[in-house]
């Protein structure tokens, strides 16, 4: 595969062969427009009689060079800063010579703008290549790299690069192009055009092959945090059972006992079974615990399962890409892609995506969704994972407890019944719960900061309200009436 090794820059002789071709057309035009597509790509739209010609300035430390091209560049919406600043100072200026510098690979740009003569110097060498604006003085003003500590100085060019050895008076563009009106330009154009596609498709290779490494870590961990909390809730996949068989024999058990000794007649061969029982709580209260842990089993089951399958599924299909980028099959797509880690445009939804985690989930009064943090874990996944800007964080005050979300549009406030929602489920699932009431603190998630240094769900909240709120029965069993979605 050619690397950027295979690329080089242009040499000093070759530059003075673009400059034979291309400097007599060029003087006495104006610079019309100018455009910055890439961190070290500069081009000038130069207007001569009859004819607009664009100049390619080129001070990629592999591939510095200069030469006309036909081709227009993909250029930012928003200009780069020193883009911008050759178009507030040297838009509209006029072209008086372009020449090469002590035979060197370094080419001068001598113009007259409206603040006066300057001079704009691209120094082609190479790692050092750097593009300079000087004024009437030669003292620097601007330069592509951004040395701050040069502008005010004087320009002095650098040391003379020794002579390139071997093929450097030998042309690698002896094939030029004879119908363009510039063939040595045309040839260096489809030259690096070719050369710099091939290198772009390794750049994209290995960045989309480290996007693939890291979501595939990310993913696997995923899988194994889901197949812990599946495995957690299998020890209650009996739990209905015991529950029946409590509430068959409800009028022989009194508060207090530790266990019970039933038939279990769910079992063809009808065999004695111990039920542990807690001696704090009723009988019905037994019955009711058994019935409640069995269906969070069910939850389980029914959500993670659809994950589990769904996340190996995507685990395999990303593997199959990885594997085809390491034996060199792969290629890119018309498309983007959707792997959600890649960071770019759009990424909030995507976050959004990996984050609707397995977190307890409710509707709110209102009909807003409600999240519930399940662990500690959880609760940093929620709050700095799923939550947006804007939505509300609540949090039982001074006690170890659930981070609690409730999903708003941007720019809406909540309603108060789905606030004193919110705020029950942050006390339900807090060490408040036993005292049956407490306050909860509440601010938008923006105001919620990662405590630096501390362990997962550790916050610094900061502008928050509190709310004293009481375990209503009714409240409680209206949320579990609906379940988030």
């Amino acid at each position: 595969m050619a690397g950027w090794g295979e690329i080089v820059a242009l040499t000093a002789t070759e530059i003075a062969k673009v400059m034979d071709e291309c400097a007599p057309a060029l003087a006495g035009g104006w610079i019309q427009k100018i455009y910055q597509p890439a961190d070290h790509t500069v081009v000038l739209e130069i207007r001569t009689p009859g004819q607009t010609h664009r100049l390619l300035i080129s001070c990629h430390p592999e591939t510095s060079r200069i030469h006309i091209i036909t081709a227009a560049f993909q250029n930012p919406p928003t200009p780069p800063p020193f883009c911008q600043f050759l178009r507030a100072h040297l838009q509209g200026a006029r072209i008086d010579q372009v020449e090469q510098i002590q035979g060197d690979r370094i080419v001068q740009l001598a113009l007259t703008a409206k603040e006066g003569s300057c001079k704009l110097v691209a120094e082609l060498t190479g790692k050092t290549s750097n593009l300079f604006v000087l004024d009437e003085a030669g003292l620097i003003r601007r330069d592509l790299n951004g040395l701050k500590d040069r502008v005010g100085q004087r320009y002095l060019p650098p040391p003379r690069q020794q002579r390139e050895r071997g093929t450097a008076d030998q042309s690698r563009f002896s094939q030029s192009i004879p119908e363009s009106p510039f063939p040595l330009s045309a040839a260096i154009e489809a030259h690096y055009f070719t050369a710099e596609s091939v290198s772009a498709v390794e750049t994209v290779r290995n960045t989309r092959a480290g996007i693939l490494r890291k979501y595939i870590k990310k993913l696997r961990r995923r899988l194994e945090a889901w197949h812990e909390d599946l495995a957690k809730a299998e020890k209650y996949k009996h739990y209905d059972r015991y529950g029946e068989l409590i509430k068959a024999s409800l009028g022989t058990i009194r508060k207090g006992q530790t266990q019970i000794a039933v038939v279990d007649y769910f079992d063809e061969e009808l065999p004695n079974l111990t039920i542990p029982l807690d001696q704090a709580k009723t009988p019905q209260g037994n019955m009711d615990d058994y019935f409640r842990k069995h269906r969070k089993q069910l939850a389980a089951e029914r959500e993670l399962r659809p994950r589990i399958e769904e996340g190996q599924k995507e685990l395999e299909t990303l593997r199959q890409e990885l594997t085809a980028i390491e034996q060199g099959t792969w290629q890119p797509p018309d498309k983007p892609h959707r792997t959600p880690v890649r960071p770019r445009t759009g990424k909030r939804k995507d976050r959004q995506e990996q984050h609707q985690g397995p977190f307890r989930r409710f509707t709110s009064s209102d009909s807003l969704a409600i999240y519930v943090g399940r662990n500690a874990r959880e609760n940093d996944e929620l709050t700095f994972g799923l939550a947006k800007s804007d939505d509300l964080w609540l949090h039982a005050r001074g006690a170890p407890g659930s981070h609690v979300v409730v999903r708003l549009e941007k720019g809406t406030d909540p309603p108060p019944e789905t606030i004193r929602d919110a705020a029950t489920l942050a006390l339900l699932y807090s060490d408040l719960k036993k005292s049956g009431k407490g306050d909860v603190i509440y601010t938008r998630r923006k105001w919620v900061k990662k405590a630096k240094g501390q362990a997962p769900g550790a916050v610094i909240v900061t502008q928050e309200k509190s709310l004293h709120v009481s375990l209503e029965k009714k409240r409680l069993d209206a949320l579990k009436v609906r379940p988030g979605t």
